[in-house]
């Protein structure tokens, strides 16, 4: 189908919406990542087989959807029955034909599949009554888990395509570009630039042709906000692109995505395909005489080539190596080209700001960091998944009301935000504001959006050394400053974990800190020491008991460690002797175990299944 006028896409509109309410109920099965690998798809096959063979009447397979990812990962395979909210979790393909005869059939609520709040053990039936989803404010994350993954009509029929044609008939790039900046919507890949300052600079700037790219190299770990949105909405992020495109006179754009996110690069190609064929991309535009397309370029696996001008290095076929800030993108970008660049998390948000206005976004958050922002919440959390809140939302309210809290309700000890560059921010910090400027007052920082929960167990010497690992692996080496400040940054991590550092090892790393951050390239080196600086800053006696007195007060680094077994807990059940690959533990059935210390490598694994706390770490 060719929709050539505005005015045809909204006839179009009418016949999706009336498509979609054929069917008074309808189930949303999650095929997110997580749920999938829970068997969520084998759970939608199952659905789809029943009701061909049951024949409901009012209720065919055309009811099912298979959507996005709903956020509770940790409830997957998730299950919703439309309009009734019913929030089925944990289904498995032995609950699929109960689901159809008792929830579709006769409308009745099975009690065991439904969330247990696990501080009052009630269960609740609705998703909209479970403080997870009550607490969030969804904008980027708007139509995920209510419609199929990737299907123009129904993203149509949520009012999709309906701020281009807004934008292109009714509006001037001026204007597009006017509402964006009222909004305050400032990048929501980790910088925080204005996003309406952005566009406007490229806009004026005469030397042709120009370009508009999403980045969709989300390379942090633990974050996964923008996979979920190009996996279960894509067509938001290709009409945020079509929108811009239009503001800044590019035509031609490029969606640049991780290898590792393959369902991502699928369901983008699908619905560039799908706008080609229904006229929202190509030639002439609903006759506003504005031509556009886009293309896939696929990321090679490189985590600084979420950096904006080694992406696009990586976008034009070259390696993916960052220059020096001074070039912007926005005046040479692109094969030397003006270039707007911004995240699939702001361009799903254009449609809404064009829809609803600059002025509407702008009251939701902060004054100076407005809307909301997704965050993937994973650690030591009860309720970890993927979720969007305003900004100005404070970390209390994410861990505690969102998160449900510590997993087994251990101390809070940190939350890591801002990816493995970001930092970790202590329980004296759980009131502070979620916004761009407070976190990287703090010493850490908004980044795409990934955020770390961590325990008592956890050591904070471990995590710096992590995630500085990381960051070695992942600097491209073209700097001398992040290439070899980063190593021996590690280096000194390690040593202070295993026991071999001095005091005067932490005034090395402090000032090899300020070389690294004034030095380097680009925003890898620049924010690469942050993991150390933000554990020192909030955790130095930590540090210092490594260093002082060769002891990790968390029970982790090994070589500061050890594992012994109480005689008075140890009942001889043997769990601990079955598991330990180096067979250091002796005794017999009933009998008090030893651990002899020199076959003992400390895995852990004798302490994890040990269930009479007979093991403790020293």
């Amino acid at each position: 189908m060719m929709i050539k006028t505005a005015q045809q896409l909204e006839k179009l509109r009418k016949e999706c919406i009336a498509e979609t309410d054929k069917y008074p109920k309808k189930v949303m099965v999650c095929c997110g990542p997580g749920c999938l690998a829970n068997g969520a798809q084998k759970v939608s096959d199952e659905f789809k087989k029943q009701l061909k063979k049951k024949r409901i009447k009012g209720f065919s397979v055309e009811a099912m959807k298979e959507t996005g990812c709903h956020g509770f990962c940790e409830m997957g395979p998730l299950v919703v029955i439309e309009p009734d909210q019913t929030f089925y979790t944990k289904v498995k393909i032995g609950d699929v034909e109960e689901i159809i005869e008792e929830s579709i059939r006769k409308e009745n609520v099975i009690e065991r599949l439904l969330y247990t709040d696990p501080n009052t053990d009630k269960k609740i039936e609705k998703y909209s009554d479970i403080d997870f989803y009550a607490k969030q404010e969804r904008i980027a994350l708007r139509n995920i888990g209510h419609m199929n993954q990737c299907d123009i009509r129904e993203y149509i029929a949520l009012d999709g395509y309906k701020a281009l044609a807004k934008s292109l008939t009714k509006m001037k790039p001026d204007d597009v570009i006017e509402e964006v900046k009222k909004s305050g919507l400032r990048g929501r890949g980790g910088a925080g630039f204005p996003t309406g300052r952005k566009w406007a600079q490229c806009a004026k700037i005469d030397d042709w042709p120009h370009y508009v790219i999403c980045n969709g190299d989300e390379g942090d770990p633990g974050a996964f906000m923008d996979r979920a949105i190009m996996e279960g909405d894509p067509h938001s992020v290709i009409e945020g692109m079509i929108i811009a495109a239009y503001a800044v006179g590019a035509h031609e754009g490029y969606v640049y995505v991780r290898e590792e996110y393959p369902l991502a690069v699928v369901n983008i190609q699908k619905a560039i395909d799908q706008a080609r064929e229904y006229g929202l991309l190509g030639a002439n535009i609903l006759k506003s005489g504005f031509d556009f397309d886009i293309k896939v370029s696929r990321g090679g696996g490189a985590f600084v080539c979420g950096e904006s001008s080694a992406l696009m290095k990586s976008v034009a076929g070259e390696v993916g190596e960052p220059r020096a800030k001074y070039i912007r993108s926005v005046v040479k970008g692109l094969f030397d080209k003006p270039t707007v660049l911004n995240n699939v998390e702001s361009f799903a948000n254009v449609p809404v700001i064009i829809s609803k206005g600059g002025k509407w976004f702008a009251g939701i958050g902060t004054p100076k960091s407005t809307g909301t922002k997704a965050f993937s919440l994973v650690g030591k959390v009860r309720n970890g998944g993927l979720i969007e809140v305003p900004m100005g939302t404070t970390l209390r309210e994410i861990i505690y009301d969102i998160g449900g809290g510590i997993l087994d309700n251990r101390p809070f000890k940190a939350v890591q935000t801002g990816g493995p560059s970001g930092g970790c921010l202590p329980d004296s910090k759980l009131d502070l504001e979620v916004d761009f400027d407070t976190l990287t007052e703090a010493g850490s920082m908004m980044g795409s959006g990934g955020m770390i929960v961590m325990d008592d167990h956890t050591c904070v010497v471990d995590v710096a050394k992590y995630f500085l690992s990381f960051l070695v692996d992942e600097s491209c080496g073209k700097c001398v400053p992040c290439r070899e400040g980063l190593y021996q940054l590690h280096a000194l991590a390690v040593a202070i974990s295993e026991g071999r550092a001095t005091e005067e090892d932490l005034d090395k790393m402090e000032q090899l800190s300020e070389m690294i951050v004034i030095g380097s390239l680009c925003g890898l080196g620049k924010s690469g020491p942050n993991p150390f600086l933000s554990t020192i800053r909030y955790f130095r006696e930590e540090y210092l008991a490594h260093i002082r007195d060769k002891k990790c007060p968390a029970g982790v680094c090994r070589e500061l460690i050890r594992y012994d077994i109480m005689a008075d807990k140890c009942d001889g059940c043997m769990a601990c002797l079955s598991v330990c690959a180096q067979h250091a533990i002796t005794g017999k059935k009933g009998e008090l175990h030893i651990i002899n210390q020199d076959k003992c490598d400390k895995c852990g694994a004798c302490y994890a299944v040990c269930t009479r706390d007979a093991i403790e770490i020293t």
